[in-house]
């Protein structure tokens, strides 16, 4: 095992920052805090978690000058960019104290004679919130301040990419006030997680990452009976109608599949376009594409930054080239971004035509600044192709047709139905998946059910 957790840069190569794994030791003191700390803080009113909760964010608000330039350096996102995950990051947040209350409320079943009933929500008891590196804040968020309001403890395991994440907020829930132990992040490699997770030793484990990633952990849980919570791979279709406002459509679509180097969950990797406006979108998508600067995230002018590594990149380059082998079209020329270069990651955003879904580029998820674009007759072959993989996260629709938009969703097997927009999470809304996607939920007050259990009341008041 290694010694070390380190985070090497995709801006230069370099050794950002390294932390030592932690010794087992370690890991028991802090499993044992946090179930010392939990069993404190779940008889601690809603109301005073909120306000430990929202003092955290604002603590983590207040490091924002230190965080943009820092995510930058780790995993590559433009300067310009990064306050806005700062933002989502309080959108989340806010909303999920703000709900807490309604949302964790005994469940009222309706009078009965000589009776009292009702259903409490129960804290699970110690969550462990295995984190990614693309989104590191807004999907930590996601469990971490919904799991303390709901009155567990947390113990947080941030990708190694993005390992000065995790202190961050412990910064910010040490500056709030927060219980000892309640909340804590540990340098963990994937061998430790999973023994932790196959020994039983946390009660509840959401994880946002591959579905490999996964795989590993449904592994790790077998026998212990221990709740996954599991955000995996997307592969996210757009389809754009006949009727679409094709200036939005182009716009939104065009962020939507190479913000943050199109290494988001969410990102649109697939589009089908109605053959009707099939040349008008692709012809305004690539000159649109084309008005990036690719080159060092830490300066104020780069819109699209380095991938996060290397072989992140060479495999969408591979996924361009089988394409175009089994007759593709790639319509960006690499040589229109200086800073492109085989072998690193800095990588030019492509748009790819004359795609099938033979290619793994319309089939595999890609994770890079890469798209393919497809023509359809219509609404039926679009929902046919948007349903033909094995993932399921968002899907997006686009037509000024909102009784067509819900009709069309309605078909598409995803955990989010857009129209007219993509690549966003709404916090009062569940933020689910199907298929390989994942199983359960966070955000919204469903979000809430999987971090907690029902307990029934049923007191008898007369004979």
């Amino acid at each position: 095992m290694s010694d070390m957790i380190r985070c090497v840069s995709p801006v230069d190569g370099r050794v950002y920052a390294e932390r030592p794994v932690a010794r087992e030791a370690e890991i028991d003191g802090a499993i044992g805090r946090a179930r010392g700390a939990q069993r404190g803080w779940r008889r601690v009113p809603v109301a005073e978690r909120a306000r430990c909760c929202a003092a955290a964010v604002e603590a983590m608000l207040a490091m924002r000058e230190e965080i943009v330039p820092e995510l930058a350096w780790q995993m590559g996102r433009p300067v310009r960019y990064g306050a806005g995950e700062l933002r989502g990051f309080e959108e989340r947040a806010r909303h999920m104290i703000a709900i807490a209350e309604k949302a964790l409320a005994p469940i009222d079943p309706g009078p009965k004679d000589k009776f009292r009933r009702w259903i409490a929500r129960e804290p699970l008891g110690l969550v462990l919130v295995v984190a990614p590196w693309n989104y590191p804040y807004l999907t930590a968020v996601n469990s971490v301040v919904p799991a303390l309001m709901a009155g567990n403890a947390v113990i947080l395991k941030h990708a190694a990419q993005t390992i000065l994440v995790g202190e961050r907020f412990q910064k910010a829930f040490d500056a709030a006030g927060l219980p000892p132990g309640l909340f804590q992040t540990l340098a963990l490699t994937h061998d430790q997680t999973a023994r932790i997770i196959a020994a039983g030793r946390v009660d509840q484990v959401n994880f946002t990452g591959s579905v490999a990633g996964g795989r590993a952990m449904e592994a790790a849980a077998a026998g212990t009976f221990t709740a996954l919570g599991l955000e995996l791979g997307g592969k996210d279709p757009a389809y754009v109608r006949a009727d679409a406002d094709m200036g939005q459509a182009v716009e939104n679509l065009v962020d939507g599949a190479f913000f943050n180097s199109g290494q988001s969950c969410c990102g649109i990797e697939r589009i089908y376009v109605h053959r009707d406006v099939y040349e008008p979108f692709v012809d305004g998508f690539v000159a649109l594409t084309k008005g990036y600067i690719l080159g060092d995230p830490l300066e104020e002018a780069t819109t699209l930054g380095p991938m996060v590594r290397a072989e992140a990149a060479a495999f969408c380059r591979n996924q361009v080239a089988e394409a175009v082998r089994a007759g593709a079209r790639a319509l960006v020329d690499p040589a229109h971004f200086p800073r492109d270069a085989a072998g690193t990651p800095y990588m030019a955003p492509q748009v790819v035509v004359e795609v099938n879904h033979q290619m793994s580029l319309m089939r595999e998820e890609s994770f890079g600044p890469v798209v393919g674009i497809m023509p359809v007759s219509g609404d039926e072959e679009a929902i046919n192709l948007m349903n033909d993989s094995p993932y399921g996260l968002t899907a997006s629709i686009w037509t000024a047709d909102a009784e067509a938009a819900a009709r069309i969703g309605d078909e598409i097997e995803t955990g989010t139905v857009f129209m007219n927009r993509c690549d966003y999470l709404d916090p009062a809304l569940a933020w689910t998946g199907v298929k390989d996607t994942g199983r359960g939920a966070t955000l919204s007050r469903i979000g809430y059910e999987t971090l907690t259990r029902p307990k029934s009341f049923h007191l008898r008041t007369a004979f």
